[in-house]
């Protein structure tokens, strides 16, 4: 049995897209980068402490596997994690606003016996936003919520120029690598016995 460490609507949405049946797990994990922990390896650990965190609540059924993500957007070594309020989205979007960022997703998934991991970044750039695309887009609701302050599938993708790697990394869960890792767990048939079933 297959079980999403997240409450997120998003990764949810994205999960569904495999053709997979799920459950779904409440947890509050904090997200706090500890002091000179380099960016990426704060969104692995994160990932990694959902995942676990997950488990332990469904370790008693049998073949239980749980999947844990996280996605932070990244600009220069600093990780914009959700806005506190409309004040903060709109500082972020103006860092953001005509730069390139990375946005981090790191996909975990366990059992009681083994643990497997993926790592996605993807370049995104912004074009440059005046004051007033700022305010419209915070006043939409749509940034909060959401690491550095937008979410690519709503009314912010008219702010891409050009993204390079994977759109749906950038929405919280890269659908290619955890296909890939759901698989090596028994969660999806391998490509394999699907082109034999075909």
């Amino acid at each position: 049995m297959l079980y999403l460490a997240s409450q997120s609507p998003r990764r949810a949405e994205l999960l569904t897209r495999l053709g997979l049946s799920f459950g779904r797990i409440d947890l509050d994990i904090p997200e706090q980068r500890q002091p000179n922990e380099p960016a990426t390896d704060y969104v692995r650990r994160v990932a990694r402490e959902k995942a676990g965190a997950g488990l332990l609540k469904v370790v008693a059924t049998p073949g239980a596997v749980v999947l844990g993500a996280d996605t932070e957007v990244i600009l220069e070594d600093e990780v914009f994690g959700k806005p506190v309020d409309a004040a903060d989205a709109a500082a972020m979007l103006r860092r953001l606003s005509g730069r390139t960022h990375q946005a981090v997703s790191a996909v975990s998934v366990v059992s009681a016996s083994r643990e497997s991991q993926a790592l996605v970044i993807t370049d995104v750039s912004f074009a440059e936003l005046d004051e007033a695309d700022i305010a419209a887009y915070v006043a939409s609701g749509e940034a909060m919520g959401k690491a550095g302050a937008y979410g690519i599938q709503g009314r912010a993708e008219q702010f891409v120029t050009r993204l390079a790697g994977s759109y749906s990394a950038v929405m919280g869960l890269p659908l290619h690598e955890t296909s890939r890792l759901l698989r090596d767990f028994g969660i999806l048939p391998s490509a394999s016995a699907v082109t034999a079933s075909a």
